[in-house]
């Protein structure tokens, strides 16, 4: 298939929310208390909420930056791509990079939420509603076809969570972000009866349970005082466990039609993770009790679980050990792993290599998307407008240049020593102490 021919679905991407997002959405009582974006005076801006502080970290928005901009340290709106937090230019970058729609994870409220559970049920239903409603309403509407709504959950509240499912999709959205272990945010884990009205509500709305790494604020750093690469190149794993977690839970064997992602995992490790289960399954299911109904675990992980990648060449080799049918194209923007602009030529490359047939081409760009999400752009955008070619055509004059952005130099040895600062911070809290 020619480059200019894809269509492009990602199911990860993220935003940087802008600062106006709660005044349409928010009962006017609660305005004040709302999370508010504060510029600092050294330049940043950072999120606040209560006595919590979010800073956005470099990493979270470096599309269109040179690398030497990379980094943990705190920046500015001013600082960043206006297309992370704007969505005309979401979309004229999109246009640019060649992608039809995308699937937006959010940032400083967490992947799960935490930061809105407050003292007050209301308050804090409320900061979830509104966040969802302006996600859906603002972002989303603002240009049909181009973005799968996702909503965020009332994780500290089963029954309001199921609630809050069945509303957002009454209004076309069928994705929910959650966390890879709820456990490790000191709620119920994913064997615990509590989660039981989700579950319900999730099939009855036919909407994807979004697994999204680091999602529980718990990623994997052997020690203290290793180097920030250990912790990038262990991210993806961290949803090895909660893989695992849900395909031996009762809920996937209850729940015949409950459809999970395992969001910005990759997918090179999965026919490795599956000739396990199964042997697992084949030596200790006489004394662990495990019936997955006369199946197989990994026939089972095919009927629940959605993988998706950036450009994995061995996940693309290995598709079919996989499950064709189980796997979706992610570009990540704006965070460090996106290939934004030229992901149809980085993609492009590693399916001509292994010889992908244009019909299982489709199925990993756009089509499994559509079927796992409930999702059809071609009703609001012709599918030969759809394609890369078309979309970059749309684009022509938008510039994608690198620029450097940051207000300050920084040596990488200072940016070194902040991140060993805020990982002894982490491991000290963790500790409780």
């Amino acid at each position: 298939m020619k480059r200019e021919d894809m269509i492009l679905i990602s199911v990860d991407d993220h935003i940087i929310e802008p600062p106006d997002m709660f005044v349409n959405h928010l009962p006017e009582r609660y305005r004040a208390d709302a999370p508010q974006l504060v510029h600092q005076d050294d330049g940043t801006d950072v999120w606040k909420f209560r006595d919590t502080v979010i800073p956005n970290a470099a990493l979270n928005a470096v599309a269109g930056r040179p690398k030497e901009e990379y980094g943990m340290e705190p920046q500015g709106l001013d600082e960043i791509r206006p297309g992370c937090w704007d969505v005309h230019e979401r979309v004229k970058d999109m246009n640019a990079g060649g992608m039809l729609a995308s699937m937006n994870f959010p940032s400083f409220p967490g992947f799960a939420a935490r930061l809105f559970a407050t003292e007050d049920p209301e308050f804090s239903v409320s900061l979830v509603r509104a966040y969802n409603d302006w996600h859906i309403d603002e972002w989303c509407g603002a240009y049909p076809g181009r973005f799968i709504p996702m909503a965020l959950p009332v994780i500290w509240d089963a029954e309001a969570c199921a609630d809050e499912v069945r509303r957002v999709a009454k209004k076309g959205c069928h994705s929910l972000t959650f966390s890879e272990n709820p456990a490790a945010m000191g709620y119920p884990s994913f064997h615990d009866e509590y989660w039981t009205p989700l579950w319900r509500a999730l099939v009855e709305t036919d909407t994807v349970l979004n697994v999204h790494i680091g999602s529980s604020g718990r990623l994997s750093i052997p020690a203290v005082d290793s180097p920030p690469d250990v912790m990038i190149t262990l991210q993806p794993l961290n949803l090895v466990q909660a893989a695992a977690d849900l395909l031996w839970s009762k809920p996937v064997k209850d729940y015949p039609d409950l459809k999970i992602a395992l969001s910005e995992g990759g997918t090179g490790w999965i026919p490795y993770f599956l000739e396990r289960v199964d042997r697992t399954f084949e030596m200790h299911a006489t004394w662990t009790l495990q019936d997955f109904g006369g199946k197989r675990p990994s026939e089972v992980f095919r009927e629940h679980f959605l993988t998706c990648f950036i450009s994995d060449p061995l996940g693309v080799k290995l598709r079919h050990e996989i499950g064709i049918d189980n796997i979706c194209w992610e570009a990540d923007y704006p965070h460090s792993d996106s290939m934004w602009p030229g992901a149809p030529e980085e993609l492009g490359a590693v399916l001509d290599r292994e010889q992908v047939p244009d019909d299982e081409i489709d199925k990993m760009t756009h089509e499994n998307a559509m079927r796992w999400y409930s999702f059809d752009p071609f009703s609001h955008i012709p599918k030969e407008q759809a394609t890369v070619g078309a979309l970059r055509r749309a684009a022509a004059g938008h510039d994608v240049s690198i620029q450097a952005r940051s207000h300050r130099t920084i040596a990488p040895s200072e940016k070194l020593e902040g991140y060993r600062q805020r990982a002894r911070r982490a491991v000290a809290a963790a500790a409780g102490k």
